[in-house]
């Protein structure tokens, strides 16, 4: 039961953040466009600027829960990756639970009074003429927050887990950075050539 809630909760975190990856192609394409027109058309936009910071604002504020939940947010580890899994979890536990839930529950808190009161005004931009509405973005942030702290529930459910049985619950298998690819790929070899060695 706890493990289908973490992978639940996991989905969930990975569906948004597979969502709003989106934004980075729609910048990507916005700027290019600002670039062209501005440099060789000479006609700069007046929605360039407001433009960049809302996609990029949307894709950080609900990226947060599905780093979370693919562990890959910064850590300090020099100690902690020499620890069992079991100390790590307990150390987490009581990490999530003195610092992550506090903060995290501060900003939906507080992201939700910020974003409900742009949007009774319907809130826009002051960077342009264009006059580009803002408030949605800043209504993102409860929202984002909110998942995180639904993430981290799955943290917690996953750290108990990893008390129980000195092992961390899988993760979903998702994208990899490169380097991490290569990297298994090697051990791969390596071990392959060392049990051809010892089978000689």
């Amino acid at each position: 039961m706890i493990n289908k809630l973490i992978y639940g909760i996991d989905l969930l975190s990975r569906t948004v953040g597979h969502a709003f990856a989106w934004c980075l192609m729609i910048l990507t394409l916005g700027t290019s466009y600002e670039v062209f027109v501005r440099y060789v058309l000479n006609e700069p936009t007046s929605w360039a600027f407001d433009f960049s910071y809302l996609m990029y604002g949307a894709m950080f504020y609900m990226a947060g829960a599905y780093t979370l939940s693919r562990g890959g947010h910064v850590r300090a580890d020099m100690f902690y990756r020499l620890w069992q899994p079991r100390t790590q979890a307990r150390v987490e536990l009581a990490l999530y639970i003195l610092f992550f839930f506090p903060g995290v529950l501060a900003l939906v808190i507080a992201g939700w009074a910020y974003g409900y009161g742009s949007m009774r005004i319907l809130e826009s931009s002051v960077n342009s003429p264009a006059g580009v509405p803002i408030w949605p973005l800043k209504m993102l942030i409860p929202f984002g927050a909110g998942l995180l702290a639904l993430q981290g529930v799955a943290e917690v459910l996953r750290c108990i887990q990893c008390m129980r049985g000195n092992a961390w619950p899988q993760r979903l298998h998702d994208v990899e950075e490169l380097e991490k690819q290569i990297l298994e790929e090697h051990a791969r070899k390596v071990a392959l050539e060392s049990a051809q060695g010892a089978a000689r």
